[in-house]
């Protein structure tokens, strides 16, 4: 069975990118699109004009150098560079001067990329358990759901509930682990 574009792993969906898999680049932009977003805005604090060009130019020079890429399977980290690279020049040329990486808040953004990238494995790992995993973490966990609440809206009963997160999150610690 042929594999969807956008379950390929990172060294496998760079390598059809730069084949010129336009629907591999898609896959692409997909995943990486929020990782470079929260880069811009919580990581350095553009917003409006600034950091949609930022986006945009991220994905710009990704597309131009990805067959420079030397290690396929480290991608996520060239994109994040490549994304605080852009935003930097965009602040100093804001400031018309060469100021600091403290004054750019350079410690900050090392930081909240740190935590990115961390979200990222765990989504990653949270898209590789099973469906019913995923909707049972994501209810208790990003949606704040109590046992009670979940119980009522998938009609399953409060200890299927409880041992299935107790499982689930199991499982993913297993993934996380093995990353």
């Amino acid at each position: 069975m042929v594999a969807r574009v956008a379950d390929l792993d990172d060294a496998a969906l760079v390598g059809r990118c730069v084949a010129g898999d336009e629907a591999a680049w898609s896959a692409f932009v997909d995943r990486f699109a929020r990782y470079v977003h929260a880069i811009v805005t919580r990581g350095y604090g553009l917003a409006g004009a600034d950091a949609e060009d930022v986006f945009q130019e991220v994905f710009a020079r990704a597309f131009e150098r990805l067959g420079t890429l030397r290690e396929p399977a480290a991608v996520q980290g060239w994109v994040a560079q490549l994304a605080r690279n852009a935003c930097v020049d965009r602040l100093r040329v804001a400031a018309r001067t060469v100021p600091t990486d403290a004054e750019l808040g350079v410690e900050d953004a090392d930081s909240t990329i740190g935590e990115l990238d961390l979200a990222m494995d765990v989504h990653r790992a949270l898209e590789r358990l099973p469906e019913q995993c995923g909707d049972v973490l994501d209810r208790f966990f990003a949606r704040d759901q109590s046992y009670v609440t979940i119980a009522e809206e998938t009609g399953l009963a409060l200890g299927t509930i409880a041992s299935r997160v107790s499982r689930c999150l199991a499982r993913l610690r297993e993934l996380l682990e093995d990353r």
